[in-house]
């Protein structure tokens, strides 16, 4: 039977948020002000510390699910296609794109799960040479972001897409191999059977000693190019920050229910 690797992207394969990283291109190709991209700067930091109380996250949902709304998709793809490698290529871990290619030597699919949205993943997933890709995708009217959210691949429902995936193509998960950061991610990492927590928070590094994962540590981000060839920069190289924006209130606004909701 085929099998598959999973990998999330921010902190797993991206040395770094992929929403922040593009916050200063957009403020430069004006469809940002720099107070945003300080505020936006500021959820990040809140959401990778996860520290904020219900009314901070709250509040940052709302900016950031706002902030995208009525964006012009032709101009957020002229400015990305002109940054794209600028940006992605020094973020990459070393470690991460070994994997990749260790996976694809054993005839393994690789797939990349994210939050973020397909805006980001896609790209920088075609970059990698990824076979496929699971990520939140926005909603678009009249050729602008809507700034609502389509479908949120996050926690249970990276899971659940996972399953779906290998249910379509054949894949046999206890054979499969799943890597991420974060804790919320234990669904995905418990849909197959090889889990790895790489560079894991605090939470998910306590799950992985329960159950026997791996705990991996990426240390050395690299140039893509210098590990693979990369291809021409075109217009289906759209959006990366938009989607990275989205999914970051798209968590903020999934840990703020939770809380409302006594989880």
């Amino acid at each position: 039977m085929p099998t598959a690797a999973f990998f999330d992207l921010d902190k797993t394969i991206i040395a770094k948020s992929s929403t922040l990283a593009f916050s200063k291109p957009f403020q430069a190709g004006g469809l940002i002000s720099r107070r945003a991209v300080l505020r936006s700067a500021y959820a990040q930091f809140v959401y990778l510390v996860g520290g904020a109380d219900h009314d901070q996250m709250e509040k940052m949902r709302q900016f950031m699910s706002q902030l995208c709304a009525g964006w012009d998709v032709a101009t957020v793809r002229e400015i990305v296609a002109d940054t794209l490698h600028n940006i992605v290529d020094p973020l990459v871990y070393d470690e991460a794109v070994g994997l990749i290619e260790e996976h694809h030597l054993a005839g393994r699919d690789v797939v990349v799960v994210s939050a973020s949205g397909a805006e980001v993943v896609e790209p920088i997933a075609e970059m990698l040479g990824a076979d496929r890709v699971i990520a939140t995708r926005m909603e678009i009217a009249e050729g602008r972001y809507t700034g609502g959210i389509e479908y949120y691949a996050y926690a249970e429902e990276k899971a659940r897409a996972i399953e779906e995936l290998a249910a379509e193509l054949g894949y046999d998960l206890e054979s499969c191999y799943g890597y991420s950061d974060s804790v919320t991610d234990v669904p995905m990492l418990e849909a197959v059977g090889h889990a790895h927590a790489v560079n894991p928070d605090k939470e998910l590094r306590r799950i992985a000693a329960e159950k026997g994962w791996p705990v991996l540590v990426f240390t050395k981000p690299v140039a893509l190019r210098s590990r693979v060839p990369l291809p021409p920069a075109k217009p289906t190289l759209a959006a990366l920050a938009v989607g990275g924006m989205v999914a970051v209130g798209g968590v903020l606004w999934a840990n703020a229910r939770k809380r409302r909701l006594g989880a």
